[in-house]
Formats: structure tokens, C-alpha cells, sequence
């Protein structure tokens, strides 16, 4: 069971914000289903929540009853206190801006769901995971959390036209930017694309964590289909192994090799395992040997082999991870 709350929040006394209702609603749309549109997250969509007690409610409930996974998403204002961060709602008065965010921590630290994912698009989020009780320098986070946050503690979080900057590059991760060759997205490999993304001067997001292994939170087509990739391990035995090519590899036949070498018939078989050899060289998992592309390494007789990410992935194979 994976179950998400999705809160956007833009209608703020005096101080609206525009995109994150459609930060929320479109991170909901996104997680809800993967990428060839099985059932992933089912997700409570909660937009312009108007007080803090609403929003704490959700977020215990969220967080109570026992799943595989529990996601929680917030776009809205975010203030920092010298009692800490806070989620705001639009009920925020003088010393009680909203949700505290060591709260939020608690409800998560303390909750029986085996994964929490927690992400925030708001001011100073990085704030969060490192409560001001204990001194705010150092992560109290228990095993099973995983936090991504917009900003640092100190920083302000931008708005684009349509979506937060951060939401705008979660999103592409999500959609497949950030997919490994499997088609699986964490919350390791968002951070890594999005913190790429971001120059020197923009707000940097925050990861914190606290996991013995990555689960995906959504996952895409891949981008090579499993069947191939695992015959990674028929094709090179061994990871130092360079699998021997000849023309009759191709099934067809260039003019221009018409002098340079007599051609054998095309062999069905092997026509099908080039055809296998191009696509893991369209990915970056095999390379020619001494040759710029695979049709002139099989018509000139020459090899290929594994590059290092072909290795990780053939290690992969053969130790039937996937």
C-alpha cells in the first residue's frame, strides 16, 4: 500500500503565492500512476488548506496507520523562527506560523509506515530533519525517512509562471529525467538531477536521509527492455570479455565494404544479437572496439565490449538483481 498527501497552499492573507496549487496538483497527477499508467500512489489531494489544524490532521492521519509507503508533499510558504521552521497556513499569526516542521519530524520519526518520503517545496525547508530543540546542527532523522527540500535552512524558495523552480525540475525527474536504465526514480536520483540542474546562485535543494536501500517512488517505461538487458550476461561472460563481430552480423551489405571483404550471408541469430548490441550502445552499456559505430565493428570483423556503466549493469545480471 503507498498512499500520498499532496498540499498546495496559494491563498495567503496578504502574501498569496500563484504556482503552488499547480505544484500540487501536478505532482499528484504524476506519482498517482506510472509510467505505462499501473496504479502507483493513491493520493489526497489537499489544496489551500486554511488552518494549521487541518493541515496537522492530514498529516497524522497520513502518517498513523501502517504501508509500505506514505509520501508527503507541501508547496506553500515556509517560515523560519528561532524555534525552528514552519509550514504556514493562512490562519499563521505572530508566533504560531503554522505546522512546526520538528513536528512534522516526530509524526514521521514515530509513524509504523515502513518508508516515509517527505518533500518540500517552501522557504527554508532545509530546515527540517534538524530540530532547534537539540541545537538545529545535526540530522535527527530514524531509520525508514527520506527527506528532499527546495532550499536550505536559510534560503528562500522562487517561483517560475506556471510552478515552483524546484517543482518544475522534480517533475521532469519524475516524468523520466531522473530514471535509471530500469525506468526506476528515487528520491536519491531526483536529488541528483535536480541539484545538476541548479546553477551557483540559485537555492540549493537538501537531501537527508536515513535508508538501508533505495525504493522507487515512481517508475517509467524503460529506456532498454529488461528481456535485453538481462542477456547482458549471455553475450560477455566475463566483464573483461570483447564479444567477436563479423559481416554476417549485418544484415546488410555497404558498397563501400564490397571490395574490403567478401561477405557471408547475414545469420538470423546473429542479425537479432547486434540488433540487442545496438540498443545497449544506444544506452552506453556496450561500446566498438577500435571502431566509431557496430555496423563497422561487425563488417570489419572487429569487437565490442562492456563500458563501465555496462559493467554495473552486467554485475547487476549476474548477481539476479534484475
Amino acid at each position: 500500500m503507498r498512499r500520498a498527501l499532496v498540499v498546495g497552499i496559494n491563498a495567503y492573507p496578504g502574501s498569496p503565492l500563484s504556482a503552488a496549487v499547480n505544484d500540487a496538483s501536478a505532482f499528484g497527477s504524476t506519482i498517482e500512476t506510472n509510467g505505462d499508467g499501473s496504479p502507483n500512489f493513491s493520493v489526497r489531494l489537499a489544496t489551500d488548506l486554511s488552518t494549521k489544524a487541518e493541515l496537522k490532521a492530514q498529516i497524522v492521519e497520513l502518517f498513523a496507520q501502517k504501508a509500505d509507503t506514505a509520501l508527503f508533499y507541501f508547496s506553500g510558504h515556509g517560515v523560519l523562527e528561532s524555534t525552528g521552521g514552519y509550514l504556514a497556513t493562512p490562519d499563521y499569526q505572530a508566533h504560531d506560523m503554522g505546522v512546526s516542521m520538528d513536528e512534522l519530524l516526530s509524526i514521521a520519526n514515530k509513524s509504523p509506515v515502513e518508508n516515509r518520503v517527505i518533500i518540500l517545496d517552501c522557504c527554508h525547508s532545509g530546515a527540517f530533519g534538524s530540530p532547534e530543540a537539540t541545537g538545529g546542527e545535526h540530522a535527527h532523522i530514524r531509520e525508514g525517512v527520506t527527506v528532499l527540500t527546495s532550499s536550505r535552512k536559510t534560503e528562500v524558495s522562487m517561483e517560475g509562471d506556471e510552478h515552483g523552480v524546484f517543482t518544475n525540475l522534480l517533475l521532469a525527474a519524475l516524468r523520466g529525467g531522473a530514471a535509471d536504465l530500469r525506468g526506476h526514480i528515487t528520491a536519491g536520483s531526483i536529488y541528483a538531477y535536480i541539484d545538476q540542474a541548479l546553477g551557483a546562485w540559485d537555492a540549493r535543494p537538501v537531501f537527508k536521509t536515513n535508508i538501508v536501500q533505495f525504493n522507487a517512488i515512481r517508475t517509467v517505461v524503460p529506456q532498454i527492455s529488461i528481456e535485453v538487458l538481462r542477456r547482458l550476461a549471455d553475450y560477455f561472460p566475463e566483464a573483461e570479455h570483447q564479444l567477436g563481430l563479423d559481416p554476417s552480423f549485418e544484415p546488410s551489405n555497404s558498397p563501400e565494404f564490397e571490395h574490403e571483404v567478401i561477405a557471408p550471408h547475414a545469420d538470423p541469430e546473429k542479425t537479432r544479437i547486434l540488433d540487442d548490441l545496438q540498443r545497449m550502445e544506444g544506452v552506453g552499456l556496450v561500446v566498438p572496439v577500435d571502431e566509431e559505430h557496430m555496423y563497422y565493428a561487425a563488417m570489419r570483423s572487429k569487437a565490442c565490449r562492456l563500458t563501465a556503466l555496462g559493467y554495473h549493469y552486467w554485475r547487476l545480471v549476474k548477481d539476479k538483481k534484475i
